[in-house]
């Protein structure tokens, strides 16, 4: 019988299948349009699944970027998975090399913002309720966005043109994001990267990404420099 933190957990993931499935449909209807099969547009899905990468090296494709630049834009994109892996360490890092290997391979932006979310509010979780907890999150998630993927990228052109089902996409991220904004340096790093996407947003091949995260995490590591500093003095 499953326990009770992982079924919590489900209960906490489910809300999210109603962005995760318009969001996997887009994604399978963009892959198909730039010219992917259905087999490589699963592939991405699967090994990558990482929506907003997937998102960014397709649309890099379409533009003929180099495949250094496609690999390195996804990568800054991605990069905020290192500071979730670290961000879970403290409540995970105990529980064996192969259920971290899970948790690795289903690190999505849902999964993570519910789950520290819970961790932070219950300190007397034990690492095995933590990781229950968290398989319970994307159970109903990552399911959902393969399932979508694939039924967007069956469907394809049959897609009407002014369905606007991309709206899931900002959205997603919205509702993710300004839960997590607690505190200076979050704020400071949110709104180099609006206003750092903004101003180079000319670049070539979507640079100014590269440019604006690299900036945004510059600017939330200084700001957090200085508050601890400030603390201390």
């Amino acid at each position: 019988m499953l326990p009770k933190d992982f079924w919590h957990g489900f209960r906490d993931g489910t809300p999210f299948i109603l962005v995760i499935l318009p969001f996997g449909a887009v994604f399978g209807v963009v892959a198909t349009e730039a010219g992917l099969n259905l087999a490589q547009v699963m592939g991405f899905s699967v090994l990558v699944i990482a929506g907003a990468a997937q998102f960014v090296a397709v649309q890099m494709m379409v533009d003929n970027a180099p495949v250094l630049i496609v690999l390195a834009a996804s990568l800054a994109v991605n990069l905020r998975m290192a500071m979730y892996s670290a961000s879970l360490a403290p409540h995970l890092g105990k529980i064996s090399w192969w259920k971290r290997g899970i948790v690795s391979y289903f690190m999505v932006d849902q999964a993570y913002a519910a789950s520290i979310l819970k961790y932070e509010q219950s300190p007397g979780m034990t690492p095995k309720g933590k990781f229950a907890y968290y398989l319970g999150i994307v159970t109903p998630i990552c399911p959902v966005w393969y399932g979508a993927t694939w039924a967007g990228a069956s469907l394809g052109t049959a897609v009407p043109a002014g369905l606007p089902i991309d709206f899931a996409v900002p959205i997603t991220f919205l509702a993710l994001i300004v839960p997590m904004l607690r505190s200076m340096a979050h704020v400071a790093a949110a709104l180099v990267s609006i206003i750092g996407v903004l101003v180079f947003a000319a670049l070539p091949f979507n640079l100014g990404l590269l440019v604006a995260a690299l900036l945004a995490m510059m600017a939330g590591a200084e700001v957090e420099r200085r508050i601890t500093l400030r603390r201390q003095s």
